[in-house]
């Protein structure tokens, strides 16, 4: 095992390494840099700007050297804890991102929650009682459910929450949560931005946790611990269940940093303060060093989430590790 770990992890360092080159050149591939961005800006507003100010500009930013240096200079700079000051926010990258950090985290803790909580039980229901009215109707919301755009639900949800309580659900609130009335309002504040950007997620766990399981029940060993007698609840939650558990944590990382960003679109119509909107924004400025840092943060929990959930599974089926030592 000990062995197993320390090959994922040192592939996941070299995965983390290329991904974070191929995101800066990304960044960089739009035509024009932050500094063009900022002097068009500044013509527009009446300024005259020359180009040797625009020449001075970019040799402050670092613009004016080749991307390959810029990169190792800015992925240096990290490695010492350095992030680099963001253009557009003249501030740390880190610090800027800290400021929306939290309600990410909290908003992504809360979705996963949802999204296992609701999906499980669900799948397994499905899959007990297949082509029974309970299965066809959840078939379909979950078909709905993955084929529904995200920022469409999410101001359906809007208008809904608007003609039921005259208000639209949207944003965080700025009570701080002191008792059960304030944790009541929070909790409500947070219960449409859960719902739609785990709706996806969810149902696409309900289709593959049912197949699995309905797959796991004609399997020979489930037929004859049947045929000994044996409960159905032991059957599916001692013995089919650890095999169920296997797509549960092989789609962990990319869930991770999906709802890491907060779902850009849904966290701009519903007014949420995550990182989602910080992100799009810098894209939109060019802001090399803020957006750059975001999706390194992106990648590092795609990769750390890959990585565990290739422990986890090698734990709920040795095979996979046999597999890998007969390479």
């Amino acid at each position: 095992m000990a062995k197993f770990i320390f090959k994922r992890l040192l592939m996941s360092v070299v995965t983390l390494f290329l991904i974070s080159f191929v995101v800066f050149v990304i960044i960089q591939l739009p035509p024009g840099d932050f500094v063009d961005t900022m002097v068009t800006n500044m013509i527009a507003e009446g300024e005259q700007v020359t180009e040797a100010d625009v020449l001075l500009l970019k040799e402050n930013y670092g613009l004016n050297r080749p991307v390959y240096v810029q990169y190792f200079h800015w992925i240096s700079g990290i490695l010492q804890g350095d992030w680099g000051t963001s253009f557009h926010y003249n501030q740390g990258v880190l610090k800027q991102i800290s400021l929306t950090l939290g309600n990410t985290i909290m908003l992504s803790f809360f979705t996963m929650l949802f999204t296992y909580i609701v999906s499980i039980p669900i799948a397994i229901y499905a899959a007990k009682h297949q082509y029974s009215i309970g299965d066809y109707i959840f078939t379909f919301i979950g078909f709905i459910g993955m084929a529904i755009p995200s920022f469409l639900f999410a101001i359906l949800l809007m208008y809904a929450s608007y003609k039921w309580f005259g208000k639209p659900i949207m944003g965080f609130p700025d009570v701080p949560v002191t008792d059960f009335e304030s944790l009541g309002l929070f909790i409500k504040s947070l219960s449409i931005p859960i719902i739609v950007i785990g709706l996806g997620g969810t149902c696409g766990l309900i289709r593959s946790i049912r197949a699995q399981m309905l797959d796991e029940q004609e399997k020979p060993y489930v037929l004859a611990t049947r045929a000994k007698g044996v409960s159905e609840n032991v059957i599916t939650y001692k013995y089919a269940m650890r095999s169920v558990l296997n797509p549960i944590v092989s789609g962990l990382g990319p869930m991770i940093s999906k709802i890491f960003t907060g779902s850009t679109i849904v966290a701009i119509v519903l007014m949420l303060p995550t990182n989602g909107p910080v992100l799009l924004k810098a894209l939109q400025s060019q802001d090399v060093m803020l957006s750059g840092g975001i999706l390194l943060i992106s990648a590092t929990l795609v990769v750390l989430g890959t990585l565990l959930s290739d422990i986890l599974l090698v734990v709920l089926d040795p095979r996979i590790k046999q597999m890998e030592d007969e390479k």
